[in-house]
């Protein structure tokens, strides 16, 4: 199972469309993350996102985004509903597949760690991360908030940090940790006293003797009075039931709910726990609801990416098709070999195709990601691009966040081209000594992933002009020009081998023989 994290970074900005975008860029630049979700309220003045990947791509861009925030947000002049310590204000790490909390616990002190020696920002650690027990509670660490932490940091042992110095500037202090997955859950009343919400959150959460796993604040938000929940464990407290309890406990003061609020991303499975509660359906089964029967029906299906491109929109775009393009090359490669290695009369090669197998996975894993990557690069150059330039400060960090995000598209498809013709050298050696009735099929991921080289190194060459660099565009394009020809090379010669196998003659320009 490949390890997969999330992080959920809390950024005290929400305001500022420009701050918001630099920050997402940041993320956006490193390979292999994926921004599920950016949630931005105007009134908290705070931003959360969500983001996943692989561990150490996940750390290094929470890393990139924690700087920026620090250089972007001032807290002295920062105002807001919601309680915030920093810049950046919180950073859990959640397991999702192939990782355990222990290892988040391992990330989180990682990145406490460069934070405090590379930017100077304090860091406390939290929740299964936490270091002390009066600090794995997120509201105990940030009690107080960033204007008493400046001056007690200074004078009270308990709040020195983990990492980091012991003082604060106007990025304030970062808390990190470690978590299962939380549901954050706004609920609003058909008032605007908020001290009837405060009542109502101090009733519900479980530090106050209500549910165990909510965490509740009373907040006025656009004039309304707002219960701000956190259900850490959504399985022991779910989202529903909190809600009717709320309903009860406004009743008592003559208040209804008028609606509620997402923070973020939610289970499939607690939404579908509360269709059932609600509508009394005790055996509801998995195969009754439709979409997850369509989604069983062909989950190979690629018109939900056909329709994306399509669409008229810039990303996805040639970088992004290039990188499924090798992709489905791979996937042809090792279709050769697995098939190749179940015959009895190519037992002398089972083991080659074996090994062959795994090459074309772990390529056909890494262009498959590089589809969504190549389209969050080409959308962080589009940010960069529109972030203001009215003064000479706000030029200079546009400067530098749009040759960081073009240095980001233009790696990204030297990469794809890389793994691409990686794939061409592996249909070389099944067209030579895989299925011979599968040749084609060889001879087909050739032309894909040839396709794929050329494409996406053409798609790298593109922003050349644009990077302010000029010994790093020598260094690509030299890069780019070997690529394709060992590409073209190697085309010829898997041409040969189909001619020879197959006792056709390669048609001019094609590796498909013919007649």
């Amino acid at each position: 199972m490949k390890p997969l994290v999330e992080s959920v970074p809390n950024f005290s900005a929400g305001r500022q469309r420009e701050v918001v975008e630099a920050i997402v860029a940041a993320m956006r630049a490193v390979p292999e993350v994926h921004i599920l979700d950016v949630h931005t309220d105007v009134d908290h003045n705070r931003t959360v996102v969500t983001l996943v990947g692989p561990p150490p791509a996940v750390l290094e861009a929470d890393f990139r985004a924690i700087a920026q925030a620090a250089a972007l947000i001032n807290l002295d002049e920062h105002q807001g509903a919601h309680p915030r310590l920093g810049a950046t204000d919180v950073v859990p790490f959640v397991p999702l597949s192939g990782v355990t909390l222990a290892e988040c616990v391992a990330l989180a002190q990682e990145l406490g760690r460069r934070v405090g020696a590379e930017l100077g920002i304090p860091v406390y650690l939290y929740e299964a991360a936490a270091s002390r027990p009066d600090r794995v509670a997120l509201e105990d660490v940030r009690r107080g908030q960033y204007e008493a932490l400046k001056t007690e940091i200074l004078t009270n042992p308990d709040r020195a940090p983990d990492f980091g110095p012991a003082r604060v500037g106007p990025a304030g202090a970062t808390i990190i940790g470690a978590r299962p997955f939380l549901i954050a859950f706004n609920v609003y009343l058909n008032t605007d006293r908020v001290e009837l919400a405060e009542q109502i959150a101090k009733a519900i959460r479980g530090s106050n003797g209500g549910w165990r796993y909510a965490k509740a604040l009373g907040l006025l938000v656009a004039g309304q009075a707002q219960v701000s929940l956190n259900l850490t464990d959504f399985t022991q407290t779910p989202p529903h039931r909190v809600l009717e309890a709320i309903r009860r406990e406004a009743a008592h003061y003559g208040l209804t709910v008028t609606h509620t609020e997402l923070v973020g991303l939610i289970p499939e499975q607690a939404l579908v726990e509360a269709a059932c509660w609600y509508l009394q359906l005790e055996r509801l089964e998995a195969e009754q609801i439709v979409e997850r029967r369509l989604a069983a029906l062909d989950e190979t299906a690629p018109w939900g990416f056909v329709e994306a491109v399509a669409a008229g929109t810039p990303a996805p775009g040639g970088g992004a098709v290039a990188a499924l393009a090798g992709a489905l090359a791979g996937a042809l490669a090792a279709m050769v070999a697995r098939l190749t290695a179940g015959k009895r009369s190519y037992a002398a090669v089972a083991a080659e195709m074996g090994a062959l197998t795994g090459q074309a996975e772990v390529l056909r894993a890494a262009l498959l990601a590089r589809v969504d990557e190549d389209a969050a690069a080409y959308t962080a150059v589009l940010a960069a691009r529109r972030l203001p330039q009215s003064t000479p400060e706000e030029r200079s960090h546009r400067d530098v966040a749009l040759q960081a995000a073009l240095t980001q598209a233009t790696e990204i498809p030297l990469a794809t081209a890389r793994d691409a013709l990686a794939v061409l050298e592996l249909l070389k050696a099944v067209a030579q000594t895989g299925l011979r009735s599968a040749v084609g099929d060889a001879a087909t991921g050739a032309w894909l992933a040839h396709a794929a080289v050329q494409s996406a190194a053409l798609t790298a060459r593109l922003n050349f002009p644009a990077v302010a660099d000029p010994a790093r565009c020598e260094r690509w394009a030299a890069e780019a020009a070997r690529l394709v020809a060992q590409a073209e090379a190697l085309l010829a010669q898997i041409q040969a081998v189909v001619a020879e196998r197959t006792g056709m003659v390669p048609a001019a320009g094609s590796p498909l023989p013919t007649a």
